[in-house]
């Protein structure tokens, strides 16, 4: 008799999803960003393109500035990215 357990499928699922976009180019590029700031944000990290589709979940709070001058926390600098509106980010979260 087969016994379908959805547990272990579901990990199997995320697992494969996870391999197939890494090889298929779909995470952001994982080296560290050099800060390329400007005047009014010498210590702020660009975002590039492609923009990240995955991210993984760990909390360390960025304040990331959107085109539209805004400053808005995200819970990392790969979260921040991911969103189109944002240009980039600086390290701690926004005041």
């Amino acid at each position: 008799m087969f016994r379908f357990s959805w547990r272990k499928h579901t990990r199997a699922l995320v697992v494969c999803g996870i391999v197939a976009s890494l090889q298929a180019g779909g995470c952001a590029d994982t080296k560290p960003h050099e800060p390329q700031g400007t005047e009014s944000s010498p210590n702020m990290i660009r975002c590039t393109e492609p923009r990240p589709e995955i991210c993984t979940q760990e909390y360390l709070p960025v304040c990331a500035e959107l085109k539209n001058g805004a400053e808005r926390t995200y819970a990392s600098g790969c979260v921040a990215c991911s969103d189109a509106k944002v240009v980039g980010y600086r390290p701690d979260p926004c005041e």
